[in-house]
């Protein structure tokens, strides 16, 4: 076994989370820089456990957890910005390919008559359908009163 492997293991074993067995015991007992190394980090381990713990300061979990969620917010919505610009960049690409396809195949002609087309169709019915929007409009009106008769009727029956 090599030393760098032993050292790798010397902070866990004067941790205790390690115990020493196998190969890194025996090297640790042939090795005098590597039981050296265990025995520094042994004693550096005891003078830290003797040490008083710090107490935190009063709110420091929940301010320190406030400034992690603005920091985060903060990055999340500079994430967005980007998205939204991208995207908009995006569409507005793709609007300009649109309209020079539409200008250069000749179909702005066709669309205009076809606007046209459909804008007479809608004014047309429009005039056919005008002289019923009193009946219709008079026929909701009624219903939705016999339905809040209804409902406040059901609703005293039920006290």
């Amino acid at each position: 076994m090599f030393c760098d492997e032993a050292l790798d293991a010397v902070e866990a074993i004067a941790g205790g989370e390690l115990k020493p067995e196998g190969r890194i015991a025996a090297h640790l007992e042939t090795c005098p820089n590597c039981a050296a190394a265990l025995a520094s980090a042994r004693r550096l381990e005891q003078m830290l456990q003797a040490r008083p713990v710090q107490q935190a300061p009063p709110q420091f979990t929940a301010r320190t957890m406030a400034t992690l969620r603005r920091r985060r917010w903060r990055s999340e919505q500079f994430l967005d910005v980007g998205f939204n610009v991208a995207l908009g960049i995006v569409a507005l690409v793709v609007g300009a390919g649109i309209w020079m396809f539409v200008h250069r195949s000749g179909l702005v002609s066709v669309s205009n008559d076809a606007v046209n087309v459909v804008g007479a169709n809608v004014v047309s019915l429009a005039h056919r359908i005008a002289p019923s929007v009193p009946l219709y409009a008079g026929a909701t009106a009624l219903v939705v009163t016999a339905l809040g008769l209804w409902w406040w009727a059901e609703k005293d029956a039920a006290l």
